[in-house]
């Protein structure tokens, strides 16, 4: 049995708020002759910019998610026949705070889910911090989990993801500093450590110093761009891999998804104020996308 999912991951500088011409001809640029239904991603506050490689002030660029902006992104993944994640944008929540927001959208141009950004890098951005996670079924496909640049940096994001079912963690990213060489690490180490796909996705130059990434559920690097330049990291994952590795264990040896049995002691958490409780270890099973949701 397989599950494949065709992925074109474009590391691309940063655009105007209101480029939307320019954006359109750029993803159809980049899907053309590429396999049908595939995932597409975007970098981080992608459609974004007030000037090449400064991201606009948020107030400015902020609009609901069912504005004007989310119907041309939701006619856009229509009429391309792609699931899509445009990077991550500037939301006008309906509280009035402005979220740093990563929305998904189906190949039938349907608004599927937005995550809001839990960890903004503090002190330097302002956005309201989002209060949920997000794992978004690609029905007949498999379920994605989201998150945003530095919330990589935060284990528990990633490990809240596996648990809630993701099985590729699709890591949309703005960073031009010198962390990225970390953050290739932490990406790995979070593939590793909840045994699923991630893919992160970084901002070209003048926006970001690129290095974009596609990480397998060993921790594996299956691709990588080499710089900041203008490029697409393309690949067709097979997400039954996930419910693989889990099975065997990654290298044939570490099963961590099932290392807490029935009757082993409960282990208290201090930290989270929780536990970890033997009965609700175990990850939601892979392999049934639309299936159950946690309790």
């Amino acid at each position: 049995m397989s599950r494949p999912l065709p992925l074109i991951l474009a590391q691309a500088p940063g655009r105007p708020a209101g480029d939307w011409a320019g954006f359109a001809e750029d993803v159809e640029r980049r899907v053309r002759l590429r396999p049908p239904g595939a995932l597409v991603v975007y970098p981080e506050l992608h459609l974004g910019e007030s000037v090449p490689g400064r991201a606009a002030a948020p107030e400015d660029a902020a609009e609901p998610m069912d504005g004007k902006r989310g119907g041309f992104f939701s006619q856009l993944a229509g009429d391309l026949g792609i699931w899509l994640v445009p990077g991550s944008v500037y939301e006008r929540g309906e509280d009035g705070q402005v979220y740093n927001t990563a929305p998904v959208y189906s190949p039938e141009g349907r608004y599927l889910a937005a995550y809001r950004k839990i960890c903004p890098w503090r002190p330097y951005e302002t956005t309201r911090p989002g209060s949920r996670f997000e794992v978004v079924v690609l029905p007949g496909v498999g379920r994605i989990g989201l998150s945003i640049c530095y919330d990589t940096w935060f284990p528990e994001i990633s490990r809240h993801l596996a648990w809630l079912g993701a099985e590729l963690i699709v890591n949309v990213v703005r960073t031009g500093t010198s962390d990225r060489t970390q953050e290739e690490v932490l990406n790995r180490a979070n593939a590793i450590a909840n045994q699923v796909f991630v893919a992160s996705v970084n901002s070209a130059a003048p926006s970001g110093v690129g290095r974009s990434l596609l990480i397998d559920p060993q921790g594996t690097v299956r691709s990588q761009t080499p710089d900041d330049g203008d490029a697409t990291l393309t690949d067709v994952i097979d997400l039954d891999e996930v419910a693989n590795v889990r099975r065997y264990g990654t290298a044939g040896l570490n099963r961590i998804w099932q290392q807490f049995r029935p009757g082993d002691p409960v282990l208290e958490l201090p930290l989270y104020g929780g536990r970890i409780d033997p009965g609700t270890w175990a990850a939601v099973p892979s392999g049934r996308p639309g299936g159950g949701e946690r309790p």
